[in-house]
């Protein structure tokens, strides 16, 4: 989910758009959509250099 997160900003896709294509595999919430707040903070261990 996060490779594919940080491939469609590289390609210039807005994130609340981000959030409604990305969809939760595992865990309680499975088969929902990611928040935008967490779609960030995806991008944003990128650019940290974390993951």
């Amino acid at each position: 989910m996060a490779t594919y997160a940080r491939s469609l900003r590289v390609n210039g896709v807005p994130v609340p758009e981000i959030a409604r294509k990305l969809v939760i595999t595992s865990g309680k919430n499975k088969g929902e959509h990611p928040s935008v707040a967490t779609v960030y903070r995806i991008l944003a261990e990128e650019a940290d250099g974390t993951e």
